[in-house]
């Protein structure tokens, strides 16, 4: 923790990069989103020159069709699962209510040794109670794959059923006062014997990014009402409040690896939502010199993940949450797709760098399961960005398999 803040302090010597305007406007308009090009519907990530196309192929495009297939298997069989909440769980948080959020963290194990004394780490190897309903974190991948499930299946094939679902779900975690969650997470991957929560617990909740695009496609449908929405946003903005204040959300915004750019995307994204642009504009301004100028080298390696168990997994993974602060960037009208300093560290140049040595054979680093599918999928988001071929893939090119079978699973 000193070093990250040590870090930190070392940046303020760094002159400000300047981000400079997109040389064509976005689409996307601050804390409204897509929702002028998107008929209303109020989106951050999920952009409609790429899913109008798609759907109007639905019915002729053999491609999209069979992912439009799986999409639908997904969500039917989303239908039918009852919406899961914070009070499901059969652990009780410290503070003695069953409304707040409670994981533990992955890689931390029982110590052979000494059974009843703390937690041991096993660097990339996932503890199996973690995925328990012990805890919460079950639960909330649930209501976040099934929400957005659901949306992208409302969108492709406008059954009303799937929009209903999908808002019955929402309400259900953020709304229903007998089931809502409490806008927090202090208690996230928490650690035995060491401690009941930890600031890497602020990435579980990356989950509620496929939430918050998942309520605007709604839109149309009305299954959300307006005060509903009104409401989430306002959620939303008192978990703003937590992560900004909160003594977990500030050592994470203060981390140097993966955890601090995810810190950004979340925060980004959710001000938007809740309609604090000026949040997500602080945010991306400080990103060159608060991430790029100190997580990036000359030639594209982040060497905070490189020392991982999973260095390319957490590679990849520090991208996607960059990717999508460039993707936030975009509607308060800044490029940071092509941003690179002086030194020549950007996204892109980092994406190069894991473009060129990614394959198994020339990736010289510690990697205990080999991440293809997420190297291919972070490919494909670059070659939306940068222009399609830039980057091989096995992909066709389109972008139909990620929106319509996996939605956005490349985060």
């Amino acid at each position: 923790m000193q070093i990250a803040l040590v870090a930190l302090a070392l940046t303020a010597t760094l002159p400000r990069a300047v981000l400079l305007p997109l040389a064509t406007p976005s689409a996307c308009h601050a804390e409204e989103g897509y929702a002028a090009a998107f008929e209303g519907r109020r989106t951050f990530l999920l952009k409609p020159d790429q899913m109008v196309p798609i759907k109007a192929a639905r019915d002729h495009d053999p491609f999209v069709m069979a992912a439009y297939k799986a999409l639908i298997v997904r969500a039917d069989a989303a239908l039918r699962r009852r919406p899961g909440s914070v009070m499901d769980k059969t652990t009780l948080p410290p503070s003695g209510d069953r409304h707040d959020y409670i994981s533990i963290a992955p890689y931390w194990w029982p110590d052979p040794a000494n059974p009843t004394g703390p937690y041991l780490r096993r660097d990339g190897e996932v503890n199996p109670a973690r995925d328990t309903d012990d805890y919460d974190r079950t639960a909330l991948g649930r209501m976040s794959s099934d929400a957005e499930t659901l949306a992208l299946a409302y969108y492709y094939s406008d059954d009303r059923r799937y929009a209903d679902k999908a808002a019955q779900i929402i309400r259900t975690w953020f709304l229903a006062p007998s089931t809502a969650m409490n806008p927090n997470a202090r208690f996230a991957q928490a650690i035995a014997g060491r401690g009941s929560g930890r600031a890497a617990g602020v990435l579980d909740t990356t989950a509620f990014q496929p939430v918050v695009d998942a309520i605007g496609l709604l839109a149309p449908s009305g299954a959300l009402s307006a005060t509903e929405v009104i409401c989430l946003e306002a959620w939303f903005g008192r978990y703003l409040d937590w992560i900004q204040r909160s003594p977990a959300g500030r050592r994470e915004q203060a981390a140097t690896n993966n955890h601090g750019m995810w810190f950004d995307a979340q925060l980004t994204h959710f001000a938007l939502f809740a309609r604090r642009p000026e949040i997500a504009r602080r945010t991306i301004k400080a990103f060159p010199y608060r991430r790029i100028a100190v997580q990036f080298t000359r030639s594209g390696a982040l060497p905070a993940e490189l020392v991982r168990t999973r260095s390319l997994h957490y590679s990849l993974f520090a991208l996607q949450a960059g990717y999508d602060v460039a993707e936030i960037a975009a509607c308060v009208n800044l490029d940071l797709w092509n941003y690179a300093d002086s030194k020549g560290r950007g996204l892109r140049n980092a994406t190069d760098y894991l473009a060129k040595y990614g394959l198994i054979g020339t990736w010289r680093h510690g990697e205990i399961r080999w991440p293809g599918e997420e190297l291919d999928m972070l490919l494909t988001r670059a070659n939306w960005a940068w222009g399609s071929g830039i980057y091989p893939t096995s992909f066709r090119g389109t972008s139909a398999l990620l929106y319509v079978r996996n939605g956005l699973s490349v985060r």
